[in-house]
């Protein structure tokens, strides 16, 4: 049975809605679903991507031709720090016969290519879909100026000119081991003067199976580096767009004349056949509960969005397969895949170390999920 709320919470004294250009969401149909947290199993030990020599971040998988199962993750050496994945960070692809990985490295997909191109020295954050007979790889690249770091240091005044130069891309390719088609510019750039003038990062598509369009959201800010972090969304035809901007707004607002740190990131979302879900990180705790876990909205035309009332939707209190806990460092960039409709797994970029982002190591984790 369907019923109507408000989507409205309120904390710190105040008062906060999701909605593009609204201080309160109208009265809208809410849809009846039961935590995503629910359908989380026990973590894999042991499965996932891991290279010891290798800083391993958010990771992305599709079912290839050969009926392998394909990760295209951002994968930079230890011989930099962890903080260069911002100048050294390339996307490579890893493979394993089952869902829960172990993943075999096999090759880099977006080498560097010159400091000419926007992408030329940098890439980052895949997201990988099979898109009719073609497989797109969504991400974003940068380029800078100065030469490209050698060492574990941060090129300190040259991290923010890095930073800015962030840009939205995809890649296209017939076949999961290539060739891929990079395109000569970024999708999306960014508007001076609005919300989104810093950067386009961060892309999250989500094909609509009714219309074929396809939805992409995406990340910036205001101020380079300055919270906080807001979510746009585009639509487009085709993979390789033309993109339009379905708001001038972000389509979430979280944070308070007191506090401007309520924000998300590092969407991921999907059609379910009836309308949107996403789920994202919380980087306050103030919105699900927990610094780091996740958020569960959904949305039925991609640009009003509501939050679910069990809003969490996971947490980085993990539970594993050989029944140990662990609380981890960080849950990052997290994926769903789907295997006939339904969600099957949920990864996320992960480390250990004693305090934020003070890694020793980082891979990409994953969880199987409950089926319907």
């Amino acid at each position: 049975m369907n019923r109507r709320i408000f989507i409205n919470r309120t904390f710190l004294g105040g008062t906060f809605a999701a909605f593009a250009g609204c201080s309160v969401f109208n009265k809208i149909e809410q849809q009846e679903a039961s935590s995503f947290a629910h359908k989380l199993l026990p973590a894999v030990k042991g499965g996932g991507f891991y290279d010891p020599d290798y800083w391993i971040w958010g990771s992305s998988v599709v079912k290839g031709e050969d009926g392998n199962y394909h990760m295209f993750a951002s994968c930079w050496s230890k011989q930099f720090g962890f903080g260069n994945w911002v100048t050294n960070s390339q996307i490579v692809r890893a493979v394993s016969e089952v869902p829960e990985g172990p993943y075999e490295f096999q090759e880099v997909v977006t080498p560097v290519r010159g400091k000419q191109y926007w992408d030329g020295l940098c890439t980052h954050n895949p997201r990988i879909i099979k898109y009719k007979n073609q497989y797109v790889l969504y991400y974003f690249g940068t380029t800078y100026d100065f030469p490209i770091p050698v060492d574990h240091h941060k090129p300190k005044g040259g991290f923010k000119e890095a930073w800015q130069n962030k840009r939205l891309g995809v890649a296209v390719s017939d076949s999961v081991f290539g060739t891929w088609k990079r395109l000569d510019k970024p999708l999306i750039e960014p508007r001076p003067g609005y919300w989104d003038a810093s950067i386009t990062s961060n892309p999250a598509p989500a094909v609509n199976t009714k219309t074929g369009d396809i939805l992409l959201m995406y990340k910036s800010s205001a101020k380079a580096l300055t919270p906080p972090l807001l979510l746009g969304v585009t639509s487009a035809k085709e993979p390789i767009g033309p993109y339009k901007r379905l708001s001038n707004e972000p389509i979430f607002r979280f944070e308070t004349a007191e506090n401007n740190r309520i924000d998300v990131e590092d969407p991921f979302v999907w059609w379910n056949g009836r309308m949107y879900e996403a789920i994202m990180k919380d980087r306050s705790g103030l919105i699900c509960g927990e610094k780091g876990g996740g958020v569960h909205a959904w949305s039925k035309n991609g640009v009003q969005w509501n939050l679910f009332d069990q809003v969490k939707a996971y947490s980085r209190n993990i539970l594993w397969n050989d029944g140990s806990r662990t609380h981890q460092n960080h849950f990052e960039r997290p994926f769903l895949l789907f295997e006939n409709g339904q969600p099957t797994h949920l990864f996320a970029a992960t480390g250990d170390g004693e305090k934020a982002w003070g890694f020793k190591n980082t891979w990409n984790m994953v969880i199987p999920l409950k089926r319907n």
